[in-house]
């Protein structure tokens, strides 16, 4: 039987500080729903990290669905459910409810509706004070972007035009007309940034 596993070498870097910041906003109890979750590497490590937190993955790719789900079976984890077809910009999600989003680059590898989607579909899904935590290398105002970042963000447009790092005040903005306000901003290793945003 072939492994259907992908590896994302980033992963292995980012999911502890990750992790971390995590168990400082996530309720103890709940259901958190991942948001273009892709290899699912990330989602085994925060089942385990936070075993009390029920981890719903999700993704639009049937090929990282089966990665997600192929990390799962080997990791044995009660808490973490099987990937669901989840695209953050349609207008409707296979999910009513849930107690914290996370989504981790996304915003800049995807087009800005994929970021108006998830918008949206947090201020359906949450209550009042729950959070929505997005992860990834943004620009900010008066912040000079990093040369690696700036790279990045060449290679992304050259790949697909509707990429690239996005402003970060723009995605506040954003964030705001969906019942959105910004918590706080953690600055991450390797030029990124944890963003949390609660449902006001």
């Amino acid at each position: 039987m072939s492994d259907v596993r992908q590896f994302a070498p980033a992963t292995q870097r980012n999911r502890d500080p990750i992790l971390q910041v995590l168990q400082s906003i996530l309720p103890e109890m709940g259901i958190v729903l991942e948001i273009a979750s892709g290899t699912g590497e990330h989602a085994v490590h925060f089942a385990r990290g936070m075993p009390l937190l029920i981890w719903q993955p999700s993704d639009p790719d049937a090929g990282s669905r089966a990665s997600i789900d192929a990390w799962a079976a080997g990791a044995g984890r009660p808490n973490l459910r099987a990937a669901i077809d989840l695209d953050a910009s349609a207008p409707e999600w296979p999910v009513t409810k849930a107690d914290a989003i996370v989504c981790i680059n996304m915003v800049h590898i995807s087009p800005w509706e994929s970021t108006e989607g998830l918008m949206a579909g947090a201020e359906r899904l949450l209550a009042k004070g729950a959070p929505l935590f997005l992860y990834g290398p943004f620009r900010r105002e008066g912040v000079p972007t990093a040369p690696s970042n700036e790279a990045f963000d060449e290679n992304l447009r050259s790949r697909d035009g509707r990429w690239g790092l996005r402003d970060l005040e723009t995605v506040m903005a954003l964030a705001e007309t969906h019942g959105l306000t910004l918590d706080k901003v953690i600055e991450m290793p390797a030029n990124n940034l944890a963003v949390i945003f609660r449902k006001i």
